[in-house]
């Protein structure tokens, strides 16, 4: 395979038809229901229910690179700072590692920052074919003025981001309040215009995965081109409970309305491992479509960290010490 074929394959490539929602149903919503100690037994099962090694390891582990949004949302960002996480996103494995692998070319989903560093991020990454995804809408609590959250939204197209990751108002979700979540997720999703939209649930903030599994569907039956658990600045972040919850209300959408949405966890996955765990149960609960930068990401910082270190030891035999892959 040639390096320009290999380019082409991992660079994120958006071919899935957009979800353009429909009207709000609410008999379907208030029909939802969640077996919380069933979805619980099941996740608790997950992590040992798959061994992989040696080359498949590496295989998923590379997949789960090109499936990450390379994130950075700190109060003391600097431009410096987000050029050197675009030059990562660029180059996210060693070079040397790569080459052994036959994986040259391989970038990750997309690079994640706040407003003010969308231009800097667009201008390391022009020519990469790495999207700019940016938090909008008063992130992470979402409880500024509406009108400067659709503004805001409206800003960080104009700047060139192309994904806006947005926060839906909790107290909608936790007073049942299904219209008003509904409408103002659809306003999100037309302010963003071609730029593809992923909802933050604030999952751990919701009280229930009832709530949850209602609240993934009506922001989805709003338009959401993806579901997203958390802001990554909740106490509780992405769980295995939560994310079982969510797929499984994606898998309904698609069997009724024959849309694909995707999905993405984001807060608290560090560990290589537990990337696997995430993917085995993509795979399992959603089939082999949803492995693929345009139906699912990964919201990580630290995690490249840790599957670099691991594809080292596959290559090399020999652990590395973490600050030999730090992104800057």
């Amino acid at each position: 395979m040639q390096t320009k074929d290999k380019t082409e394959t991992h660079l994120p490539q958006v071919q899935e038809q957009r979800n353009d929602g429909l009207p709000l149903d609410l008999s379907w919503v208030k029909a939802v229901q969640a077996n919380t100690s069933a979805i619980e037994r099941r996740a608790a099962t997950l992590p040992g229910r798959r061994s992989i090694k040696k080359d498949y390891q590496a295989a998923w582990l590379l997949k789960a690179i090109s499936l990450m949004d390379l994130t950075t949302l700190a109060g003391d960002d600097t431009e410096g700072r987000v050029r050197r996480l675009c030059a990562k996103a660029r180059q996210p494995v060693r070079p040397d590692l790569l080459a052994t692998l036959d994986m040259e070319g391989l970038t990750t989903g997309a690079v994640c920052v706040y407003h003010d560093m969308v231009p800097t991020a667009v201008d390391a990454l022009r020519g990469s074919g790495i999207p700019v995804a940016a938090v909008s809408t008063g992130f992470p609590a979402g409880l500024s003025p509406f009108h400067l959250r659709i503004a805001e939204i409206g800003e960080s197209v104009a700047a060139g981001a192309e994904e806006i990751d947005i926060v839906i108002t909790r107290r909608h979700v936790l007073q049942g309040n299904w219209q008003a979540l509904y409408d103002e997720m659809a306003e999100m999703r037309a302010a963003c215009g071609t730029a593809h939209v992923k909802a933050i649930l604030a999952t751990g903030e919701l009280g229930s995965l009832r709530n949850v599994a209602r609240a993934s569907l009506v922001c989805m039956m709003a338009g959401a081109d993806f579901i997203k658990t958390s802001t990554g600045k909740e106490g509780v972040n992405a769980t295995l409970p939560v994310t079982l919850t969510m797929i499984r209300a994606i898998r309904d959408y698609h069997q009724r309305t024959g849309l694909r949405v995707g999905y993405k966890p984001a807060g608290g996955i560090s560990k290589a491992k537990d990337a696997l765990v995430y993917l085995s149960m993509i795979k399992d609960e959603l089939g082999d479509r949803w492995l693929q930068p345009d139906l699912f990401r990964f919201g990580a910082s630290s995690l490249l960290g840790d599957i670099e270190r691991q594809l080292e030891h596959h290559v090399t035999g020999g652990y590395s010490a973490g600050w030999r892959h730090a992104i800057g």
